[in-house]
């Protein structure tokens, strides 16, 4: 089997780097970490992707358009065919987004379109809204929009604060991430328009988890 090279860009700790190392240590998995980059040599996901003996650098320059140059360099080196952003806090170039577009996917912990931008926990307590959530979806010049791929919900309990939520939803995000790069591999996307088809159709534990079974199984955990 031939798989998928992914090229993962990072700026922290690296939570949803592991959640797609450990989907690639599966033999049967469609895709493979070929390189990480990171815009800050602290980041804590550098040392993840080491452990893994995961080609690995940083990109520390301040310039975007720098930046951009030296990543696409280390990138097409690897023959990366998708790019992930995982906890990447640092808006792009304009020309490497769309250098990469339909092959550069993020995850963001909000259900976008809501809640985009920083703080989007803070944002969801702060509407009060039930329910929240993640979303994996392909990158676009403007942050935080494009198409979407795949989301996952979570309930939204009274006794929530910003950390609590983000805990939670983090839990989604690292079941939802590796099951969007694997569609992307399988080859069972298609963008049309500001939406993507996925082939096949689509197994219950990838697309959005109904709110309602969301709830049900929340509270068959005992949550509050």
């Amino acid at each position: 089997m031939t798989r998928l090279r992914v090229g993962v860009l990072i700026s922290g700790r690296g939570s949803n780097l592991q959640a797609l190392i450990e989907a690639a240590a599966d033999p049967g998995y469609p895709a493979e970490i070929a390189t990480v980059i990171s815009n800050r040599g602290d980041a804590l996901g550098l040392a993840r992707a080491a452990a893994a003996d995961i080609p690995h650098q940083t990109i520390a320059d301040p310039d975007r358009t720098g930046f951009a140059v030296a990543a696409d360099q280390v990138l097409r080196g690897a023959r990366v065919e998708l790019v992930a952003l995982a906890g990447f806090m640092r808006i792009l170039d304009t020309g490497f987004v769309e250098a990469w577009s339909g092959r550069m996917i993020n995850i963001h912990p909000s259900l976008l379109p809501a809640f985009p931008g920083l703080h989007p926990q803070r944002q969801a307590l702060a509407a009060g809204v039930k329910f929240s959530g993640c979303t994996v979806h392909f990158v676009r010049v403007a942050v935080d929009t494009g198409p979407i791929v795949a989301q996952a919900v979570v309930p939204v309990e009274d006794s929530d604060d910003e950390d609590r939520l983000a805990r939670r939803i983090l839990a989604a995000e690292h079941r939802l991430y590796p099951l969007a790069v694997r569609l992307f591999a399988e080859g069972r996307l298609r963008i049309d328009g500001n939406r993507v088809a996925i082939a096949g159709g689509v197994a219950p534990e990838i697309v959005a988890l109904n709110p309602a079974e969301a709830l049900t199984e929340h509270l068959a955990s005992g949550g509050g």
